[in-house]
């Protein structure tokens, strides 16, 4: 396997199915697996193990939280390059497992590459792609969105995975910060762009990024006090 692509998701099963269906126009099934872990969904999102029985399922009947799914599948992947995606977000860039390749090589001390997300719901990926930067962007930096992004394996084993204590927010910082204490680098590329078809007005209206803040600053405080006590940040340009 070149890759392999890993999604959580609970009870987004339309969401689900476009990503998936994105993802197989853009893949070849010989080279690159997609691990698909269903969190306690009650919306029948399990129907879709019978029509889509390329990918690779795993089923929770209870919900135990993105954190601690994705600690399950993680490890379950069988190539080196590990791709995470939520189930709202897919690629824009065709070739994005080249450039994933081409990255991974060039730097190899880089563990984790971050892709430009770019937010909204668009008429198509042309459109999307007209809100994307413009001028490369290449960098190191301290933490990763979770949307999309792409570990090395031997990385992630390295670490103490995603935590299992934390059920939604904040993971990906949990694991940015072992990774650079690690020794590796986390390079924020542009070169790899996902549309994260988030409603960023019904967001708004539904006040879900105060909620989410607020997990993220409980998770985050937590992890600094107990398991991390001196956290450090390492930006350094290219």
């Amino acid at each position: 396997m070149r890759a392999s692509i890993l999604i959580v998701s609970k009870n987004r099963k339309a969401d689900l199915v476009k990503t998936l269906h994105c993802l197989n126009s853009l893949i070849d099934q010989s080279q690159v697996e997609v691990l698909v872990f269903l969190d306690g969904c009650t919306d029948a999102s399990h129907e879709l193990q019978n029509e889509l029985t390329w990918v690779k399922w795993f089923v929770s009947n209870q919900s135990i939280g993105a954190s601690a799914a994705r600690h399950q599948i993680y490890p379950l992947a069988n190539s080196e390059i590990l791709i995470g995606l939520d189930d709202d977000a897919h690629p824009l860039t065709k070739d994005f497992l080249f450039q994933i390749e081409e990255l991974f090589n060039e730097y190899t001390n880089v563990g984790i590459l971050a892709f430009e997300e770019i937010k909204g719901l668009f008429e198509s990926d042309d459109k999307a792609l007209e809100q994307s930067e413009k001028i490369k962007k290449q960098f190191l930096c301290s933490e990763f969105v979770g949307c999309g992004f792409a570990i090395r394996k031997s990385v992630y084993m390295a670490t103490n995975g995603f935590p299992i204590w934390v059920d939604i927010y904040g993971e990906e910082s949990c694991v940015s910060i072992e990774v650079l204490a690690k020794g590796f680098d986390i390079l924020y590329t542009n070169q790899i762009k996902v549309n994260h078809r988030v409603d960023k007005e019904q967001r708004k209206r539904n006040q879900q990024n105060y909620f989410r803040f607020e997990k993220q600053l409980k998770n985050a405080t937590y992890y600094f006090l107990v398991y991390y006590p001196f956290p450090f940040k390492k930006i350094v340009k290219l």
